[in-house]
């Protein structure tokens, strides 16, 4: 695998809105470099027999059940609410926008 360049750096950055100095081309190359070779390596290493895996260990569901439990009245749940308005609660404007 070709090295990469300082030119592919600049493009990534560019793609990517990162503003890097010209040292830094020169260091983000070399750094990316190695990683595109780690990459390779493993790749290489992958055997056929062996099935892609997304963990090293099983994963199980952990979720509980969905059972529908009763909830709070909404008088309830306004009650400890600085403010409501028409049972809502009734929170500061943050946007200036008109909706």
């Amino acid at each position: 695998m070709a090295a990469i360049s300082r030119e592919e750096v600049a493009h990534l950055a560019r793609l990517s809105r990162l503003a890097v100095t010209e040292e830094e081309l020169d260091r983000f190359a070399g750094q990316l470099d190695v990683i595109l070779q780690s990459v390779a390596r493993v790749g290489e290493v992958a055997a056929e027999d062996i099935p892609p895996t997304s963990h090293s260990v099983p994963l199980t569901n952990v979720y509980r059940d969905d059972v529908p439990t009763p909830s709070l009245a909404q008088d309830a749940a306004l009650s400890g609410a600085p403010d409501a308005y028409e049972g809502r609660f009734r929170v500061p404007r943050i946007l200036d926008e008109e909706v």
